[in-house]
């Protein structure tokens, strides 16, 4: 399964109030009280942003950190990239040379091209998509409908 980690999903979810009030300045105390995460773990998730470019800070008494730049600017796939590393269905998918078999493999051409895909759509997402302030919004029902309907004839794994 591909699943982005807890800690990326909470970052994600700092990145989304701060987009909702770009212009104010707010402390790791009053993001964690907001959202429900640890303050430790805000703590933590805002220095890995920081040093990602994503957020700035500001020290002192009004000190605290905000958006770098404009939520529109930012995508899906920076967030991910900035948390995680850039997103590998496979070792391939990361580039030539990670793969003991990548001379005689007959699929790796074939994750590439899907690994490529769900890269440009994370570019197409972007943070006031997310934080829900974009009046546009992202336009998925005819991809939620085919997504439901895969997953309704998918094949069903063994439990353990």
């Amino acid at each position: 399964m591909v699943r982005i980690s807890r800690l990326t999903d909470y970052a994600t979810v700092l990145l989304a109030v701060l987009a909702t009030q770009p212009e104010r300045v707010q402390t790791a105390t009053v993001l964690a009280e907001q959202t429900h995460i640890a303050a430790p773990t805000v703590s933590k998730l805002l220095k890995q942003l920081q040093r990602a470019g994503l957020v700035t800070s500001t020290r002192g008494l009004h000190g605290g950190y905000q958006l770098s730049r404009p939520a529109a600017e930012i995508s899906a796939a920076v967030i991910l990239d900035a948390l995680e590393g850039p997103v590998a269905l496979t070792d391939c998918s990361v580039g030539h040379g990670q793969c003991g078999i990548e001379d005689t493999c007959r699929v790796g051409r074939v994750w590439q091209r899907v690994n490529l895909a769900i890269r440009r759509s994370l570019f197409d997402v972007n943070l006031a998509q997310l934080a829900g302030i974009d009046p546009i919004g992202v336009p998925l029902p005819a991809l939620e409908r085919d997504v439901k309907a895969a997953v309704a004839h998918a094949p069903r794994l063994p439990s353990a």
